[in-house]
């Protein structure tokens, strides 16, 4: 009887503890998870204690605003691909600097969860340099003094030299410290977490996070989530963003697709290999032990030329995928980087977005020998400085600020003169070595270019480049394209607008993607969104309907969800699946079934689905509260008048062609309107402005926010 008291009150998932640091006066305390259990984990959680705990309109870099990790209850459960972790806080380069939330692979979030940490909210400001210190229940805050100034690479090293090397260390670098804000956080050497985060914890003096934990998590039935992590690595999961045909013609395979990231074959090598060079060879489904050979990120990324300097596919925690390029390139360091350098996203290929803005002002050509060292010197830079790039609109904007002539025109000629600009001619990829540690110091007139485009279009006279396609920007409010309209056209429109920074949505992407034949493809969309409409082949777009409003509905829906219970979005939702036995069908039940084996709660995919929903809704409701409206005021609801206005080129480009024509994903303004209204039905949200209704509160059971939203007179 005694242990069976003992396991009514064990905690299964979550750990049940909320770690809270109070770096103005030194305090470290401990709170419940109970009353966020709603709200799941990770991205809910933490959206959750912004809008309770940080009042509307405060100043991001003020001591009252806070930074949220947190985690899910599947994080650190043995569910493989649960190993992201959810920062929130306040953005620090958009418009009224609301709630975003950044997101981070790497060993960061089971470490938190190990050490019994559902959450670790940070408050307050140190009055000098400090990290934080944490190893299991004891919580340190320690001076940060010796390295303060240090890059990530060189802070974790010395970190690591003091608590040791079983924990995880998340730093900012020079960017952070300088409040620039493009800062982001790095854990793992090169995982990010971006929205400008790195610029909150260094005006917070705090350096770095160590996290060490030794416990484990409680799961509720451990033989099942084995189970189902087999069955899911031997019938369901493809290759990074699920992918589920090879890249070239295998025997094995009934299709294959040239876009895939399934891009594993014969002949192709780690060819940098510790001992000897190791074949990817053909990887098949069901073979759970080759999972890891089916991605060769760097290749895919870099093109041919990265094959020699590539030394594994590398993970996150718990990732059976390994689309992490691990890279050893001399040439980078001789040429200001560094030689082990290595990613997953963007700064894995970070000139790849420069070259066609700099046009003829370039010699280098993508996917070139030439590139690839461009890519990894500039892409160990901005990860050792703490640089973030905004989803490659950094580079967007630099390229296009010296192609344009805007450097030229607004920079003092002392600073422009120190550059050699005929360094993109010249192949010298030094030139944006020099140029991003120029950027990280935030003490000279380029650095606004790293302030987002909100303040560096107006500052230097250059808001057109808003309504340029080459530029990407996709809002008004600051931020990129995120697969978006070329991503399933309206689709991907909508949902670019949701967020308060570029979405980071990989549900639609990853079925776009996948290198099924659209006739299955559509198939596949009859079953889950209800019509073979809800889908089109690429830049072959038909007008909105009830089915594309599912589609973004459910989009968002799942990406919100992943982002909270964590799992990873680059792969989740498993809606395809490589096995022809199946009929390519994957399994959108696998989220419930891991959560019920891992919480013991019964839960369906529905019930999850409405906590997703749930979650963007708060999310909305804390824009609505800090919106400024046309008079100035802080408070508005009219996000679609406001908010979610998407950027003039979607309307404007391929001038030769008209919107519904094969050939373009150029977008029909009626509607595009349609769609946004269509989608905010979906959510129970006012048709007319997107807000959160008091109908959809009740439906959701937020009486807190309703009854906050409605003393503003912010509910419709």
């Amino acid at each position: 009887m005694a242990d069976a008291k003992k396991d009514a009150k064990k905690s299964y998932g979550w750990t049940g503890k909320i770690l809270r640091v109070d770096l103005t006066h030194g305090t470290v305390t401990t709170t419940s998870t109970e009353p966020y259990k709603d709200y799941v984990g990770g991205m809910g959680v933490a959206n959750k204690i912004m809008y309770d705990e940080v009042p509307a309109g405060t100043h991001p870099l003020a001591p009252e605003n806070k930074v949220v990790y947190a985690v899910g209850p599947l994080t650190a459960s043995g569910v493989p691909l649960a190993g992201r972790t959810t920062i929130a806080s306040l953005s620090t380069y958009t418009t009224d600097h609301q709630v975003v939330d950044a997101h981070c692979g790497g060993m960061l979030g089971a470490h938190i969860k190990q050490a019994g940490y559902d959450a670790i909210v940070l408050e307050g400001k140190a009055d000098q340099p400090v990290y934080l210190a944490i190893r299991d229940d004891d919580v340190r805050i320690k001076p940060a003094g010796f390295v303060w100034g240090q890059g990530t690479r060189a802070t974790t090293e010395a970190i690591a030299r003091v608590e040791g090397t079983r924990g995880c260390v998340a730093a900012i670098g020079p960017a952070g410290e300088n409040l620039l804000p493009y800062a982001c956080v790095i854990n793992s050497r090169n995982h990010s977490a971006g929205a400008g985060v790195g610029a909150v914890m260094g005006s917070k003096n705090l350096k770095a996070l160590y996290v060490e934990g030794n416990g484990a998590v409680n799961v509720a039935d451990p033989k099942a989530v084995a189970d189902l992590s087999d069955y899911m690595l031997r019938e369901i999961i493809g290759s990074n963003n699920n992918h589920v045909v090879p890249q070239t013609q295998q025997e094995w395979a009934e299709y294959y697709d040239k876009g895939s990231r399934w891009s594993a074959r014969k002949g192709l090598y780690w060819a940098d290999a510790e001992g000897e060079p190791i074949e990817t060879g053909e990887p098949k489904p069901g073979e759970l032990n080759t999972v890891g050979y089916r991605c060769m990120k760097s290749v895919y990324d870099d093109g041919p030329a990265a094959e020699k300097y590539t030394i594994k596919m590398n993970g996150c925690h718990s990732c059976p995928i390994h689309c992490y390029s691990d890279l050893r390139v001399p040439e980078s360091e001789q040429n200001g980087g560094f030689e082990t350098t290595g990613n997953t996203c963007v700064t894995n290929f970070p000139f790849k977005y420069m070259i066609g803005i700099l046009g003829d002002k370039t010699s280098i050509k993508d996917n070139t020998q030439e590139s690839t060292v461009w890519n990894q010197a500039m892409g160990s830079t901005v990860d050792d400085l703490g640089l973030w790039c905004n989803y490659a609109q950094l580079y967007r904007d630099i390229a296009h600020c010296y192609a344009a002539g805007v450097f030229e025109r607004v920079l003092p000629k002392e600073e422009y003169a120190q550059f050699d600009w005929d360094g993109f001619k010249n192949n010298d990829p030094s030139l944006m070595v020099k140029i991003l540690k120029h950027i990280a110091q935030n003490d000279n007139e380029m650095a606004y270019v790293a302030h987002g485009p909100i303040v560096w279009t107006e500052r230097w006279n250059d808001k057109g480049w808003y309504d340029q396609a080459k530029s990407c920007l996709i809002n008004y409010r600051g931020w990129p394209v995120h697969h978006a309209i070329e991503c399933f056209g309206q689709v991907g429109g909508v949902y670019n607008m949701m967020f308060n920074r570029d979405d980071m949505i990989h549900s639609a992407v990853n079925f776009q993607g996948c290198g099924l034949p659209i006739e299955l493809k559509k198939a596949i969309a009859a079953e889950v969104w209800g019509g073979e409409d809800a889908v089109d082949a690429n830049k072959d777009y038909t007008p909105m309907n009830d089915h594309k409003a599912n589609f973004a509905w459910w989009s968002i829906v799942t990406d919100v969800l992943h982002d909270s219970l964590t799992l990873c979005n680059w792969v989740w939702p498993m809606t395809m699946s490589p096995t022809k036995a199946r009929d390519y069908r994957g399994d959108l039940d696998l989220e419930a079934k891991f959560y019920k084996a891992v919480t013991g709660q019964d839960v369906t995919t529905e019930d999850l689905y409405k906590a997703g929903a749930k979650i963007m809704t708060l999310q909305r409701a804390n824009t609505v509260r800090s919106m400024v409206g046309p008079d100035g005021k802080m408070g508005c609801n009219d996000l679609h008048g406001i908010h979610d206005k998407i950027t003039e080129w979607v309307f404007t480009k391929d001038p030769d062609k008209q919107p519904f024509t094969a050939g373009t994903d150029k977008m029909d303004r009626d509607d595009f309107d349609r769609a946004l209204k269509m989608t905010y039905g979906k959510f129970g949200w006012d048709e007319s402005l997107g807000c959160p209704t008091a109908a959809c509160l009740d439906y959701y059971d937020m009486p807190d926010v309703k009854e906050e939203l409605a003393g503003l007179g912010l509910l419709p």
